[in-house]
C-alpha cells in the first residue's frame, strides 16, 4: 500500500493560526496594538520574515491592521458584530431594553456556570479586580462610571468562561450592554435600597463563581437580572399609571361656579 508524503506546515501558516488562536480566545483584542515585530518574533521563537508574511496573511483577511508609524492592531470592526443599523434602531426604543436583559439572562448565566468550572487564577484575579472596581465606582454615584465598571465585571466573567462563542457574542453586543445598563441604573437608582442589594448581588455572583460553584453562579446571575427586569417593569407601570391620571385629568371639563347657569 502506498502513502501519500506528509507536508510539514510552513512557519508562517503556523504562526498565523497561533494569533488567530490568540484573537479568538480574547488574549488580543479588538483595537489592541501588538507586540513590536521584533519583541513578538522573539516571543515567538521564530524569524522576523515569517511573522511578517503572517501578519500579512491576517492583514488581508481583516483581522489586522496597521497605521503608518504607529504599529500593527487588531481590527476594531471585530467589535462590531451587533451594530448593525436596525440594533441600533431597536436600542433607542425602551421595550428593546427587555429583550436584551432576556437574552443577557440566557447569555450570562451560562458564562458564570462555565466561569465557575473553568476559571483560572489568573481569571479569579481579574474578577477580583474588577469587582473591587465596580464597589469603587457605586461608591462614587455616577450613572455612567457605573454601568462601564458594570459592564466590565460581567464581560470578566465571560472571559473566564473559556468558551469563544460565548465571549465574541457577549463582547459583539458591549457598547449595547453599556448603553442598557446606564438606563437601567437610572431607573433603579430611584429606589434608595437599589445599590447596596446589586453590590450584595454582585458579591454572591463572584463568591460562586471564586468557590467553583457552577448550578449557584448561574442561578446568582439569573436571581441579578431578575432584579433588573422587575425593577423596570415595576417602573414602567409606574409611569403608565401616572400617564393615564394626566390624561383624564386633561380630559376633564373645568369645574363650573357657583351660580353658573
Amino acid at each position: 500500500m502506498a502513502y501519500s508524503h506528509l507536508r510539514q506546515p510552513r512557519l508562517a501558516d503556523v504562526i498565523t493560526e497561533r494569533l488567530e488562536a490568540m484573537i479568538l480566545e480574547g488574549s488580543l483584542k479588538p483595537g489592541q496594538r501588538l507586540p513590536p515585530e521584533r519583541e513578538l518574533a522573539e516571543r515567538f521563537g521564530v524569524s522576523r520574515p515569517s511573522l511578517r508574511e503572517a501578519i500579512q496573511k491576517l492583514a488581508a483577511r481583516g483581522l489586522l491592521n496597521s497605521r503608518q508609524g504607529g504599529g500593527t492592531f487588531v481590527s476594531e470592526e471585530l467589535n462590531s458584530g451587533y451594530s448593525d443599523p436596525l440594533l441600533e434602531m431597536l436600542a433607542r426604543h425602551g421595550e428593546f431594553h427587555l429583550d436584551l436583559l432576556e437574552f443577557r439572562d440566557a447569555m450570562e448565566g451560562l458564562s458564570a456556570y462555565y466561569a465557575a468550572l473553568r476559571s483560572t487564577p489568573t481569571d479569579r484575579a481579574l474578577l477580583i479586580k474588577r469587582f473591587e472596581e465596580l464597589e469603587e465606582r457605586f461608591q462614587g454615584r455616577d450613572p455612567h462610571e457605573e454601568a462601564k465598571a458594570d459592564a466590565a465585571f460581567h464581560l470578566a466573567i465571560a472571559e473566564a468562561a473559556h468558551n469563544v462563542l460565548l465571549l465574541h457574542t457577549i463582547r459583539g453586543i458591549f457598547h449595547l450592554l453599556e448603553r442598557s445598563i446606564v438606563d437601567n441604573l437610572a431607573h433603579l437608582f430611584e429606589k434608595p435600597d437599589a445599590r447596596p442589594r446589586l453590590m450584595v448581588q454582585h458579591r454572591a455572583l463572584l463568591d460562586a463563581i471564586l468557590e467553583g460553584r457552577a448550578e449557584d453562579a448561574r442561578a446568582r446571575a439569573h436571581e441579578h437580572l431578575v432584579f433588573v427586569e422587575e425593577g423596570l417593569l415595576e417602573l414602567e407601570r409606574a409611569e403608565t399609571r401616572a400617564q393615564r391620571a394626566l390624561r383624564r385629568a386633561q380630559a376633564m371639563p373645568p369645574a363650573r361656579r357657583d351660580g353658573a347657569s
